[in-house]
């Protein structure tokens, strides 16, 4: 973190004796304004000349105001047109104090920047710089402002966007399979990437940013579309008269070799942007492994975490259809 603020910036303080300048007959504030068109200056009017346009300012000459004390030297016409010199009722005075005085939301401010450390995510930091401020004296607060005032103020979205974007597939999925409990065996099979992916993300010494969510986001769908290539063949082989075990087995042992093949082609072709280098290398090197870490672990897991769920769940969906079937017998026919 750093500031450009300083607390003790050398300067000078301008004194001012109100009843000096009264009986000097000296608007103060037509003193101020003299002296602001003296040392700074004052853009009078414009003209054209030469077919050019020329701008008039007025100032004082450069060799008036060289030096501090020459402020005292200068003159400023009263309310009878007299002219009175400054050292009449001002004086100088050296100090040191703030470098330059900056307000926020009608208070005095001093800005803060910096960002997180190699390894932590910008919430943490956020966190971090939240947790020190509890210590501040009484009339001291923080505020944020730009990238981290929108942080703040949204907080952490991304979970929630994340459970509804998985409420969207589990409900997809229901329809397609006609059951509420067979997708939760694609579901469950995709902490096994996300384990993989903060796993690489954080041995990398990344941070867990917008760059690691976007993979994760397309690591989800990847994961997701394996898992389904196994459950969609074993949900068809059930269908077709074989148990729940053997569909899973041949579901798993069908689709093993197109989801290697793709998942390995997939991650031969982040392994550039995992070692990415010059501008931009962390954004590249973050959304890589993000990738990368959970890809593998999925594929690796999830041929062997799939057939495993869906014959979890495949039993108990096969046993709730039993039930229903039961109740849904007429009492006529189970006398008879």
């Amino acid at each position: 973190m750093f500031t450009f603020f300083s607390a003790n910036y050398p300067q000078y303080e301008i004194e001012i004796d109100n009843e000096l300048a009264m009986q000097k007959g000296v608007s103060i504030g037509n003193a101020m304004n003299t002296l602001s068109i003296f040392v700074g200056s004052t853009y009078e009017l414009g003209f054209i000349k030469y077919q050019r346009f020329f701008k008039v300012f007025v100032q004082a000459s450069p060799e008036f105001r060289r030096l501090p004390e020459d402020v005292l030297n200068m003159w400023v016409k009263n309310d009878k047109g007299e002219m009175v010199p400054f050292s009449a009722f001002m004086k100088l005075k050296k100090k040191q104090g703030a470098n330059e005085i900056n307000r926020f939301n009608m208070y005095n401010t001093a800005a803060i920047r910096g960002g997180a450390a190699d390894g932590y995510s910008s919430g943490e930091a956020i966190a971090a710089v939240q947790e020190v401020a509890k210590t501040l004296p009484t009339g001291f607060d923080i505020d944020w402002a730009a990238l981290s005032y929108d942080e703040v103020r949204r907080g952490n979205e991304a979970i929630y966007i994340f459970i509804v974007v998985l409420v969207f597939v589990y409900l997809v999925l229901a329809a397609q399979y006609e059951s509420f409990i067979i997708p939760l065996a694609v579901i469950l099979s995709l902490p096994a990437g996300g384990f993989g992916s903060f796993l690489l993300v954080k041995s990398m010494g990344l941070a867990n940013d917008i760059y690691a969510q976007v993979g994760l986001v397309m690591l989800i769908g990847l994961l997701g579309k394996n898992a389904v290539l196994i459950v969609e063949f074993a949900v068809q082989k059930h269908h077709q008269g074989e148990t729940i075990l053997k569909a899973a087995i041949e579901g798993a042992r069908v689709r093993f070799r197109p989801i290697l093949m793709t998942s390995f082609a997939f991650i031969a072709g982040l392994i550039p942007l995992v070692m990415a280098h010059g501008a931009g290398a962390i954004g590249n090197k973050t959304i890589g492994a993000s990738a990368l870490g959970g890809m593998l672990f999925g594929t690796i897991f999830g041929v062997i975490i799939v057939p495993g769920l869906y014959v979890i769940f495949g039993k108990l969906a096969e046993g709730r259809a039993l039930i229903k079937n039961q109740e849904e017998t007429p009492l006529s026919e189970e006398i008879h």
